[in-house]
């Protein structure tokens, strides 16, 4: 997933996402529940919203839309939602996911109960009911029916039914779902693009898609999704002793040899990204005012033996570690 311009090139425009924030405790005590419907409840969503906190009720919320995706995170107190029939504006699918309690939702005659991690797609053209009991986080996202359609084979057969915590499509739009909340993997049109036939690919795989467009989604979109969430694994947990492909391939339910695949698809190994963020955090700890000792920068960084340490960090560099801690030089 890169959409880099070739070196020397230009490169390209950068876009970045509109994205907004609210929150209850942005206004008065007395005035939060009717700001909260009228900007959740009709700009953001075409909902009625009942607390079941009366006016304890509080929630926060952040969002951001790109062509053929929208997304929204946040937390709430116990609340009802009602799609009423006066406020169908659109076609649009929502997903909604997290760590939520049990929950319960209603659409089509279908009324599933929900438990943490599980998903249920809900269709904005037909009323609908959703009870969030207690205080919980939330994820949702919204895409056009049409990007879907093609994918899954009856789209209204698997409205308002669960999606289990354990389906490892779900779990793994989840995750890149978490990573595409940083916005500035999206500085591009064409990181975007990318970003949103990602997220309808694990949708429709989430919900069953057809076996043709499910070897497609596997190819296209499960593969990049991988990537994103590996390389934030090992973003992650670079630093720990003995970190390797095992470790991440344990995390994300894959093999050791599927983390090396894909990785070499980019060009550059796991041995190389590992190495190459030890030496990049090692170089700003050195750089840094008040810099630890050398063996220590070395052992936080995951180096178990200082003088392999000293020979990768010159290489890297072309100085030993005690010439940046000393000068505070920030070439290479």
């Amino acid at each position: 997933m890169s959409a880099q311009a070739p070196r020397g090139g230009p490169k390209p425009p950068r876009q970045d996402v509109p994205t907004f924030r609210v929150s209850t405790a942005d206004f008065p005590k007395r005035e939060r529940l009717t700001a909260w419907r009228e900007i959740c409840g009709r700009t953001v969503c075409n909902l009625d919203i009942d607390p079941m906190t009366g006016d304890r009720f509080r929630a926060e919320a952040t969002g951001w839309r790109l062509p053929g995706l929208g997304m929204l995170v946040g937390a709430t107190s116990g609340v009802r939602f009602t799609h009423s029939r006066e406020l169908i504006a659109d076609d649009d699918l929502s997903f909604l996911t997290g760590p939520m309690p049990k929950r319960t939702a209603s659409q089509l005659g279908r009324n599933p109960m929900l438990g943490p991690g599980d998903g249920v797609l809900m269709n904005n053209a037909e009323v609908a009911t959703m009870t969030l009991p207690q205080e919980t986080r939330f994820l949702t996202f919204r895409v056009p029916v049409a990007a879907i359609a093609p994918l899954v084979p009856d789209v209204a057969a698997v409205v308002a039914k669960r999606v289990p915590s354990d389906s490892k499509a779900l779990q793994l739009l989840a995750r890149y779902l978490e990573i595409l909340q940083d916005t500035s993997v999206l500085a591009t049109p064409q990181l975007q693009d990318l970003a949103t036939a990602h997220v309808h690919d694990l949708l429709a795989l989430a919900l069953g898609a057809t076996h043709e467009a499910g070897e497609i989604a596997n190819g296209r979109g499960l593969r990049a999704a991988r990537l994103q969430t590996i390389l934030a694994e090992i973003k992650a947990h670079f630093a720990e002793p003995g970190f390797s492909p095992g470790d991440v391939a344990r995390r994300l339910g894959v093999s050791p040899r599927y983390v090396q695949d894909v990785l070499h698809d980019t060009g550059v190994s796991f041995t190389e990204r590992v190495m190459e963020l030890k030496l990049q955090k090692a170089r700003a700890m050195l750089a840094g005012v008040g810099a630890p000792k050398i063996i220590d920068v070395a052992y936080g960084c995951g180096f178990g033996d200082i003088s392999y340490f000293n020979r990768c960090f010159r290489r890297r560099f072309g100085a030993a570690p005690s010439d940046f801690r000393a000068g505070g030089r920030a070439d290479g």
